[in-house]
């Protein structure tokens, strides 16, 4: 058979370093727009963008040209250098350290789109922490409490 054929979903999501409530609402679309740019330039398509203060979710269409820890680290890398360049925070701002990749099946694409598009309602009810360790325990992932953000 020639040729290569995938369709990869990737759930990605990532905090502010010691969850600093850092993105504030006045330039998170500028953010995302940012982070949509540095994604699509790496070959991948970015489908949907979201948080709250203090950390993200992303949905992406992944190609694998490229590792996805690679495209991760670029994503936290130059958005965080966008932050500090246009002193957008305080302070340096920094991402914390690791993030979590949860495979989507695409058939579920709509439910993952729409969990990402009400952070900010989901967050309401639940921290980030509770959210994080039912993703954990959804994915059969194991895990120690001690290196859980939050």
């Amino acid at each position: 058979m020639a040729g290569t054929f995938s369709k990869l979903y990737a759930h990605v999501v990532f905090s502010v370093r010691n969850r600093q409530k850092l993105l504030r609402k006045s330039f998170q679309p500028e953010l995302y727009k940012y982070i949509t740019g540095i994604t699509e330039n790496k070959g991948q398509k970015l489908i949907r963008i979201n948080g709250t203060d203090d950390h993200l979710h992303l949905l992406i269409s992944y190609n694998p040209i490229i590792a996805i820890s690679d495209l991760v680290r670029d994503i936290k890398a130059n958005s965080s250098k966008f932050i500090n360049e246009r002193k957008l925070v305080p302070g340096r701002f920094e991402w914390q350290e690791g993030y979590s990749i949860f495979s989507c099946d695409y058939r579920n694409l709509n439910g993952i789109i729409g969990y990402i598009e009400k952070q900010e309602e989901h967050h309401r009810k639940r921290t980030f922490r509770e959210e994080y360790i039912e993703f954990l325990k959804s994915y059969d992932i194991d895990f120690n409490e001690k290196y859980v953000y939050g």
